[in-house]
């Protein structure tokens, strides 16, 4: 399984735990320094539900810009969380590369300080090499449309914040990210765990490559939240807080 993320885009950390009966999920190649990965062991939904003791619904932004994206989040540190979740929540289907979801994260969400010629072409081809690996792994020849109901999608369903102040958020976000071939095909699933910086800048949240990496600083100090899904007994030991659909 290939997972879409904008930590992508910063070079952050991310790691891949699959379901039980899925495949493994690997970051999408689409930064000029993005952090190696590693593997982690496989992770099965409990069958039964224990409620988590933290549920946040995140603030919506006040507008939408022109390629689609939710903008315009509230100066806060739930703010600052449902921007990063928005930058993360992506989907690649017959209609939508993953060259689309890329460049519409790094014009929506990134720094201004993180943007460059370079960095855009470079963004570019890497997302180019993903959709190529992806229609692979979908028996699909390059350049052509994905299978007929096929889709990619990456959904952000808890986070853990690591460090807050005025103007500057680290937070690790939980993902799920599902998979299907085509229309008859079964879905397969799997869970991310980001690490992400936003910074306050120009009235927005955006993400931060400076933040990041003070992030990444600070997280060392600190255990790695387990990939566990809300409804794990663990997820609560974690100190994940579930999101909340808002109305």
């Amino acid at each position: 399984m290939l997972a879409l993320t904008g930590y992508a885009l910063l070079g952050g950390d991310e790691d891949a735990s699959p379901t039980a009966g899925g495949g493994g999920a690997s970051p999408s190649a689409s930064s000029t320094n993005s952090a190696p990965t590693s593997p982690a062991p496989t992770y099965a939904a409990p069958e039964d539900w224990t409620e988590p003791e933290r549920w946040v619904a995140l603030p919506r932004g006040e507008d939408t810009d022109e390629r689609g994206s939710e903008v315009g989040f509230p100066h806060t540190t739930e703010g600052a969380v449902a921007m990063a979740a928005a930058a993360n929540t992506t989907s690649v289907e017959a209609d939508r590369s993953t060259v689309d979801e890329q460049l519409r994260i790094y014009h929506s969400y990134l720094s201004t300080a993180d943007r460059s010629d370079a960095n855009v072409e470079a963004i570019e081809q890497n997302a180019q090499q993903t959709d190529k690996d992806l229609r692979k792994e979908m028996s699909v020849g390059a350049g052509q449309p994905l299978p007929s109901g096929a889709y990619l999608r990456s959904h952000v369903i808890g986070y853990k914040i690591v460090t807050e102040s005025t103007d500057e958020v680290g937070v690790w976000l939980l993902s799920r990210v599902v998979q299907k071939t085509g229309e008859t095909a079964k879905e397969i699933s799997s869970y991310t765990r980001t690490l992400v910086g936003a910074a306050w800048e120009d009235g927005d949240w955006k993400l931060s490559g400076a933040v990041t990496d003070r992030v990444q600083q600070e997280a060392q100090a600190q255990d790695e939240p387990k990939m566990v899904a809300p409804g794990d007994a663990e997820f609560n030991a974690a100190g994940w807080t579930a999101i909340r659909d808002a109305s």
